[in-house]
């Protein structure tokens, strides 16, 4: 597992599709994962620090799991399969750990709110990380992981996954890549 942040919200201004781009914590892969609406405004809101009336959903949540005297350890971007993320939230209850299944933006809006790590599986990142050209802030080509091996692809994923990087070329990500050295 790879830890990661979140580094920002976009939204395509082609088909006003959501996305929320993690980033390697040590490292130079950023993650972008579709979300919904109303998950891209509970993030977003809990980014700003803005202050709401009434709780939210998530801030629901968290409230029910401290009543139910668990914590969150963390949460973890699990899984990419058919072009569907998975997640888990790992809670701790009795000395013991709980995987709950959750989807991404929720366990994202979630670990927001508890300030618990987010971690992606390092499969994950192999298969849908991008990197982005130092000179250019484009998105580049991959064909290896993490520890240089070879990343094997097969044709019906990269078939699927052509949609998916359509999506993300659509995307301004030029100023991702410049955020920390300013």
């Amino acid at each position: 597992m790879i830890e990661v942040v979140i580094d920002s919200l976009r939204v395509s201004m082609m088909n006003y599709q959501r996305v929320v781009i993690l980033k390697e914590k040590e490292g130079e892969r950023y993650l972008p994962i579709w979300i919904g609406p109303a998950e891209a405004d509970a993030i977003a809101i809990k980014l700003q620090d803005i202050a709401v009336p009434r709780p939210l959903t998530h801030d629901l949540l968290r409230s029910i799991i401290y009543s139910l005297n668990a914590t969150i350890a963390h949460i973890i971007v699990s899984d990419l399969t058919n072009d569907t993320f998975f997640a888990k939230i790992i809670l701790k209850t009795d000395g013991k750990d709980l995987e709950v299944d959750s989807r991404p933006s929720d366990a994202i809006a979630l670990a927001l709110r508890t300030k618990v790590p987010i971690f992606v599986e390092n499969s994950v990142l192999d298969k849908a990380a991008i990197v982005l050209d130092k000179d250019t802030g484009k998105p580049i080509a991959r064909n290896k992981d993490v520890e240089g091996n070879n990343i094997k692809v097969d044709e019906e994923d990269l078939r699927r996954m052509s949609a998916f990087t359509d999506f993300i070329n659509t995307l301004d990500l030029e100023d991702l890549d410049k955020k920390g050295k300013q």
